[in-house]
């Protein structure tokens, strides 16, 4: 009927078509004019007519071979468990609540189930909140089971249970008002951000203080103080906490300062990880905030001693307290050898600390890296990877096979869907030749009878696969982790190994060569070049001097070759609120071969038609699957997967294989994504902002001790609390991580708040008027014994359960607890062995630099002998005799000549003076001005007012009890010092006396 497809198109285009004519007033009223053109039904699209022919008109109908309800050309399929299905994915908005969000959608789709037709049901195959509820319930048990050992090991070691309770509610309070601010600032509760709280740090502060209050009590009733009203109690707890709070202040200040190196992270570790440093920042925040108020007023309140002792509760506490104390002096009775031993061969210890710290430096350099541990998600995505350029029909063929092995042969494997090429909502866009399939297992593991861990499942199932079908290849990884990385990269593997050139030949070629290079290295597992050639494609190559000569032009030739093959839509049939297009293409039965293509008909402008094979050449030639760019540039890449080992180290293996096996031609070169480079960059930001922090902490020890050389002396136990945190992951077979990484950062805080607090209990000894290093460091080792203990013990329970955790999630959380934990072992042997050394060699410098000698032995012997002289010579004189020796004296002798010698017994007698005279100015009665003034009379008078006038200011009568009572307990204290100093003096005497004699 020489009809073309052009004429059909627009015959079909000018006959569906609605219009307006505005209106016409009749009778006072507007009627108004509608032509309605819409096509109804398929009879109405048989009856347009495309042209008329003699009078006759010639309609859709008789050209066509049929019009009816088709389809459009399918670029992708779902099946399900061995049968075709329908599947659909769920995406969440930017920054939504994903439970809520799921939520929602599970009651949308059971509103939408009810409408469905009889035998038609929605199945979920993967539910994301499964996963968040299965990490979310693993963070609830290891806070929980961590709390409550803490709170145990607190009650056991401090020996009061009203001080374990006190503290113990220091944990909810702080977590609740890290929740405020948590909600406050927008960070969501999840395994990231609740997964490096430990309540034994965060409870530091309060263990510190509620320990020094326990120890003023027992302190008071082992002197006979017996007297505890609410006045003694509040002076107590306030002079306990005020003692305490320096160390555990700054202690707490520091631990926050170290997060801040997190905040600066960027990309996904950032995404990752800052929440995290949110949330333990705030619960330290509140920590410190309680620490300040509410633990002295809880003591103060609840730590009275109690009065009655026969009841059950009086017997419980003494109990436990009889127990601490038994368990703190079986640890000191074990450390005060070693301490001495430490003190006595102090070289030894050092050179052995260096050495250890230098074995741990090595073993970290050859320890490997990953970004973060793997997550098991309980699934497994698996590609299936068919030929290139096979069919849809062959890659739902083959899904459908793989489907009913594994169901068959794998009772862990609850169901398995096959996602291939592209929906109609291209919101995930893949080649027809890849299936994208999700296994759902059960997760049981004690019901699992093929194998006993996923990766054993895996080698079982890619080995019974490649048993039964041949040309298939196939990838393994998991359904979040798949979609996380290709997100990030374009690429679903942990390993991106991308080549970058402008040839996609080359590019071709050289990427084949790159996985075979990398298949041989080990660890490399499910290695994965990226398909960029080999697409069969029957190409329609125009020529343009045929197309002039028949007056044809190159857009009207494609929507032929569109129209008939593809289809082409000349409008939209409305069906109530259904919309449909309206296609026009050929039958089937004249789209099956590259024939068809060739026998296109074609309308020249003269009405006749020439078949497109006359103005084109069309034959078959292979073309590129697809053209990845990254940058501007053109890019390929080989997907590789660990097995078995680390990330970094597979990395670097790679890079050494390919640096020497692999030529690449100029101007083509190779870099490294995925995992790799999220650690890289990760390790390369945190090499900066890691020093800034630990500066801060030293500038902040400096504020704290106001000396550079202690503040040293507190800052090496950074560097050797990391040796345990590096055997602990050695010990274990971890790799470095980030997670790892964010564990040293805690520990680095941990580590300096223990040595604080010794350090600042020998400088008050020191104060006190203790003159002796040794006797310096074994007081207050003993009575720091107890805090060091306590706060070391709380932190390593506290992360436990982290470190052995097996459930959902833990694999996170088991790098930073095993580093805290082994480092915080090392660094309480830091605390109580090193630090005590190295403060014999500072202190030992500074007193030398004084003047002063210790061990001062030497220096009373001189005393006592010149003392002598200055005796005997006096009496030989008057009896002018000559002295050929020293006459002896009696031990009461030579300790009432030092004590009447000795300068540092004439300088407490003169504080004691100075106190004394001091007291005076508790009456502060201000200062005494007199002023004179001179003002003209005025109003015509020469004379003038002279004025005189005295001025009192800043007179402070209120305060002049408080300043007598300080002035009085510093005579106190001043008559103190000079006992204790008259007291360690006669000692000295008394040791220099038998050894003299």
């Amino acid at each position: 009927m020489n009809v073309s497809i052009s004429q059909v198109y627009e015959a079909l285009a000018r006959n569906n078509v609605n219009t307006g004519g505005a209106y016409i007033e009749k009778n006072h009223m507007s009627n108004f004019i509608r032509g309605e053109g819409l096509i109804r039904s398929l009879d109405d699209i048989r009856k347009i007519s495309v042209k008329t022919e003699n009078g006759i008109p010639i309609t859709i109908g008789d050209v066509a071979e049929k019009v009816h309800f088709g389809n459009q050309v399918r670029y992708g399929a779902f099946t399900q468990d061995g049968k075709e299905a329908v599947g659909g994915i769920i995406m969440m908005l930017k920054g939504a609540n994903p439970n809520k969000v799921i939520q929602d959608v599970k009651d949308r789709m059971a509103e939408v189930e009810k409408s469905l037709p009889e035998g038609l049901t929605i199945n979920t195959i993967i539910d994301r909140s499964d996963l968040i509820s299965r990490t979310t319930d693993t963070v609830k048990t290891n806070l929980i089971e961590g709390a409550l050992i803490v709170i145990f090991a607190l009650v056991l070691l401090l020996g009061s249970l009203r001080g374990g309770i006190i503290t113990a509610t220091t944990i909810p309070l702080s977590l609740l008002f890290a929740f405020i601010l948590m909600k406050q600032f927008g960070v969501w509760a999840n395994l990231m951000s609740l997964g490096a709280i430990d309540f034994g740090i965060i409870i530091d502060g309060a263990v510190i203080i509620i320990e020094g209050t326990v120890y003023e009590v027992q302190k008071r009733i082992r002197s006979g103080n017996l007297k505890f009203n609410q006045g003694v109690m509040d002076d107590l707890a306030y002079d306990a906490g005020s003692t305490m709070m320096g160390s555990a202040f700054f202690g707490q200040i520091i631990i926050l300062i170290v997060f801040a190196p997190i905040l600066f992270l960027t990309g996904v570790e950032g995404k990752m990880f800052q929440p995290m440093a949110y949330t333990f920042g705030f619960a330290m925040i509140g920590a410190i905030l309680l620490c300040l108020t509410y633990v002295p007023m809880m003591s103060a309140l609840l730590m009275k001693p109690i009065q009655n002792k026969k009841n059950w509760f009086g017997r419980f506490e003494r109990g436990l307290e009889k127990v601490s104390d038994k368990i703190i002096s079986a640890i000191h009775n074990a450390y005060l050898p070693l301490l001495n031993g430490a003190l006595r061969f102090k070289m030894l210890v050092i050179i052995f600390a260096i050495a250890l710290l230098g074995v741990a430096g090595y073993t970290f350099s050859k320890m490997g890296g990953e970004f973060v541990p793997q997550l098991d998600e309980g699934d497994i995505a698996m590609q299936a990877l068919v030929r290139p350029g096979s069919s849809l029909s062959k890659s739902k063929k083959v899904s459908v096979k793989i489907e009913e092995l594994l169901l068959e042969n794998f009772p862990e494997i609850k169901t398995v869907t096959a996602r291939i090429g592209v929906a109609d909502i291209p919101t995930d866009p893949m080649p027809m030749d890849i299936a994208d399939m999700y296994l759902i297992l059960e997760k049981d593991k004690d019901q699992w009878v093929s194998a006993k861990t996923k990766n054993e499942l895996i080698a079982k199932i890619k080995e019974k696969l490649e048993t039964h079908l041949t040309g298939v290849n196939f990838v393994f990884t998991q359904p979040v982790e798949l979609r996380f990385n290709e997100l990030l990269e374009g690429v679903r593997e942990d390993i991106a190994v991308k080549l970058y050139g402008d040839d996609l030949d080359i590019l071709a070629k050289k990427v084949q060569e790159m996985a075979e290079i990398i298949e041989t290295v080990p660890g490399a597992g499910d290695v994965n070049p990226e398909r960029t050639s080999g697409l069969p494609q029957m190409t329609v190559r125009y020529n343009r001097d045929k197309i002039a000569q028949y007056g044809l032009d190159i857009q009207k030739l494609n929507e032929y070759v569109s129209s008939a093959f593809a289809g082409g839509v000349a409008g939209v049939i409305f069906e109530g609120e259904k919309r449909f297009d309206l296609v026009i293409r050929f039958d089937e039965a004249y789209r099956q071969s590259i024939e068809d293509l060739q026998t296109l008909y074609i309308d020249l402008p003269d009405g006749t038609q020439v078949p497109i094979k006359e103005v084109a050449d069309i034959s078959y030639v292979p073309g590129p699957m697809q053209i990845s760019r990254d940058d501007t540039y053109r890019r390929t890449y080989v997907g590789v997967n660990t097995r078995g080992r680390d990330v970094e180290s597979v990395v670097k293996d790679i890079q050494a294989k390919l640096d020497a096996e692999l030529d690449l031609p100029p101007g083509y070169y190779i870099s490294y994504g995925g995992e790799f480079e999220n650690l890289e960059r990760a390790k390369s930001r945190l090499m900066i902002v890691v020093p800034i922090a630990l500066f801060l902490i030293f500038v902040l020890l400096y504020f704290a001790l106001k000396s550079f050389s202690q503040s040293i002396m507190i800052y090496i136990a950074i560097p050797l609390a990391a040796i345990g945190g590096v055997f602990a992951l050695w010990l274990r077979d971890m790799p470095f991580s980030i997670s790892a990484g964010v564990g040293f950062i805690v520990l680095f805080g941990v580590a300096v708040l223990n040595g604080l607090v010794l350090i600042n209990r020998f400088n008050s000894l020191k104060e006190e008027g203790v003159t002796s290093i040794r006797e310096r460091i074994l007081t207050g080792t003993k009575e720091r014994i107890r805090p060091i203990m306590l706060t070391a013990t709380t932190d390593i329970f506290g992360f436990l359960p982290m470190a052995f955790s097996a459930s959902a999630g833990a694999e996170v959380q088991r790098p930073l607890a095993t580093v805290v934990i082994g480092g915080m072992l090392t660094a309480t042997m830091l605390t109580l062995v090193v630090l005590p050394v190295l403060y014999t060699f500072v202190e030992g410098r500074i007193d030398r630099r004084k003047g002063l000698r210790s061990p001062s032995v030497n220096v009373i012997i001189i005393l006592i002998i010149c003392g002598g002289l200055f005796g005997l010579s006096s009496s030989g004189h008057a009896q002018g005799v000559q002295q050929d020796s020293f006459n002896e004296i009696t031990l009461d002798e030579a300790k009432k000549k030092a004590v009447e010698n000795y300068p540092k017994i004439k300088s407490a007698k003169l504080e004691i003076e100075k106190q004394l005279v001091l007291k005076k100015t508790a009456w502060d009665l201000g200062n005494t001005q007199i002023f004179t003034g001179r003002e003209e009379a005025g109003n015509g008078s020469n004379g003038v007012y002279t004025s005189i006038g005295f001025q009192q200011q800043n007179i402070d009568v209120f305060g002049v009890a408080s300043k007598r009572n300080l002035q009085k307990e510093q005579v106190v204290l001043a008559e103190k010092a000079l006992g204790l100093s008259i007291i360690e003096l006669e000692r000295e005497v008394s040791t220099a006396w038998e050894c003299f004699m």
